[in-house]
This record gives C-alpha cells, structure tokens and sequence, in this order.
C-alpha cells in the first residue's frame, strides 16, 4: 500500500467512532499494543526521541533501499501514536517518507484527541523519523 492509502486507511478507522473521542483514545492505545516487541538492546538512550513527555524509543533499520521502523514507548497513548507513524512509513523508500504529508492528523481530529504536550512531542517523532529518512 502506497502512504496515502494507509492514511486513508487510518482515517476511514478512526471515523467507525465518530465524534467519540474517549473511543478513538482506547483504539489509539490498542494499535499501540500491536507495535511489535522491541529488542532491548535498541531501547538505549541513544535511540530515544527528544521532545517527548514520555519516553519513546525509535530504531531504523535501512534494508534494500527503504527504511524500516522499531519504535515503543513507556505510556499507552504515546505507544497508539508512533504506532501509527510507523504504519504509515516503515518499509517506505526514504524518498517516499520525505516526500509524503501526513494528512491524517488533521482528518482524525488528532488535535482534540491529544493535549498540546503530546502534539509536540508527535511533531517531535515525526521530526525523527524524517531525520532518519534523510541521512
């Protein structure tokens, strides 16, 4: 699936709950529990997204030509939302992540599901991941 198709995906997910949004808050959490397990050994300091409340950890693993994502976090909803980061673009070209724009965000009412510290800190992983997309 192309970016924008599991963005659509996303979207067309998070609208089964309408205007729900203590609904949408345990199906945010619920992706985050179906994140893989990460090895310990890459949750290290060094692989930690600064800018988060929380504590999130993001690895990349570069493999014919794309970039794939291990992340996790020590909270539930932190977890929901770089699990859907991850979705969108682990297994992507780094020219498709750099290139893409991510507007599901807005189309999920991510704003009014999320306090202003954790939309920092989601603007803080996504900074990251571009980051590692781009080297």
């Amino acid at each position: 699936m192309t970016i924008n198709e599991i963005q659509d995906q996303i979207i067309d997910n998070f609208m089964l709950f309408e205007d729900d949004m203590e609904s949408r808050l345990f199906y945010l959490m619920d992706l985050g529990k179906k994140l893989p397990e990460m090895p310990a050994d890459h949750q290290s300091d060094e692989f930690i997204v600064k800018g988060c409340q929380s504590k999130v950890w993001l690895y990349p693993v570069y493999e014919d030509g794309k970039v794939f994502f291990e992340a996790n976090s020590n909270t539930e909803i932190t977890k929901g939302l770089i699990s859907l980061l991850v979705q969108i673009w682990s297994g992507k070209t780094k020219e498709e992540i750099l290139a893409s724009d991510l507007y599901f965000i807005e189309k999920i009412g991510m704003g009014g599901m999320i306090g202003s510290q954790r939309s920092n800190g989601f603007a803080s992983m996504i900074k990251k991941m571009k980051f590692y997309a781009s080297i």
